[in-house]
């Protein structure tokens, strides 16, 4: 296997399809456009993997509205330290009308429940992201 060459995207499935199109509604035409265009033949099976089950299995299933999904991503995803990923879910939750008022509460509480260096950095991390905002 090359792992450099391109995959086959003419056969993915109807998953794949409602997962990439809510993955695009919550993180942006740009940054998906750019994922799925970088991915080989070699790691396209992990944009299939998130695409279907995070982004149309779990994203999609009733109960939770994005709002709720964002906040939570917010929570683990900072707990957990992953900064790339942290942005990333920052822009998103900003797209599913979170305000930066309660993003600050968010990681006021992350602070509290996850400790003082992971609330810090995802302020950090929150704030970069709300400057481009700001442009």
């Amino acid at each position: 296997m090359n792992v450099s060459s391109k995959p086959d995207l003419s056969k993915v499935s109807e998953s794949f399809e409602k997962g990439l199109q809510t993955r695009r509604e919550v993180l942006g035409d740009t940054y998906v456009d750019q994922s799925v265009n970088n991915a080989t033949e070699y790691n396209f099976p992990m944009q299939e993997l998130v695409t279907e089950y995070c982004w149309d299995t779990i994203w999609n299933r009733p109960g939770l509205d994005r709002r709720a999904r964002s906040i939570l991503n917010l929570g683990m995803i900072a707990a957990l330290g992953r900064k790339d990923e942290l942005k990333l879910h920052v822009r998103g939750a900003l797209r599913n009308g979170i305000t930066k008022e309660e993003l600050r509460e968010i990681f006021m509480q992350i602070t509290i429940y996850c400790g003082v260096p992971a609330g810090i950095d995802s302020f950090r991390t929150a704030q970069e992201v709300m400057r481009e905002f700001e442009d």
